[in-house]
């Protein structure tokens, strides 16, 4: 994977790009930017494909992050950059500055953090493979330990009684929480 996979992205607040890097030119930003105009604002994940690009975008509480990239770099790529990027996002700028700041205004603080993202998650293809793959086992264990928990509670309640059984939730829900 060349250094032109990963090859613009941005953070933005409803329709307002706070931060954004690349070092490519190209209609790319404008295609990005008109593609954020029409984004669902519900919490999600977007790709759409146009001139043998992607446009990924990752939709959560209010904020865009968004990543061009080469179609050949396929979707896990971008997915992970986006994850990254919004996590170091979140953790900087949760319920502050970001709520408040104007376009462009995180460019001096936050590009350098877009293309360390970049730059890591080009390099190093197998590492967000194997984490991806790890993520997925995590969230198959967790769907059938739902399952489980689920099937319980359907026989303590028929077994004990709506009763008996909502207290068993409320013990449930206590020793999760530690």
């Amino acid at each position: 994977m060349g250094q032109q996979t990963l090859i613009y992205s941005f953070v933005a607040r409803g329709t307002v790009i706070l931060t954004e890097y690349t070092e490519f030119t190209g209609n790319f930003t404008s295609i990005a930017g008109q593609c954020l105009q029409k984004l669902p604002s519900s919490n999600n994940k977007f790709t759409y494909n146009c001139d043998g690009h992607t446009f990924n975008y990752l939709v959560e509480n209010g904020f865009t992050y968004c990543v061009v990239a080469v179609e050949s770099a396929g979707r896990q790529i971008p997915i992970a950059f986006l994850e990254r990027i919004k996590e170091d996002f979140s953790r900087r700028y949760g319920g502050g500055k970001a709520a408040t700041a104007t376009a462009k205004s995180l460019n001096r603080e936050f590009k350098s953090k877009l293309k360390e993202h970049m730059k890591y998650c080009v390099e190093h293809p197998e590492e967000i493979s194997k984490l991806a793959k790890v993520k997925a086992q995590v969230s198959e264990v967790k769907g059938v330990m739902m399952e489980n928990i689920e099937k319980v509670l359907d026989r303590a309640y028929a077994w004990l009684g709506a009763a008996a059984c909502a207290a068993f939730i409320r013990h449930l829900e206590v020793s999760l929480n530690y």
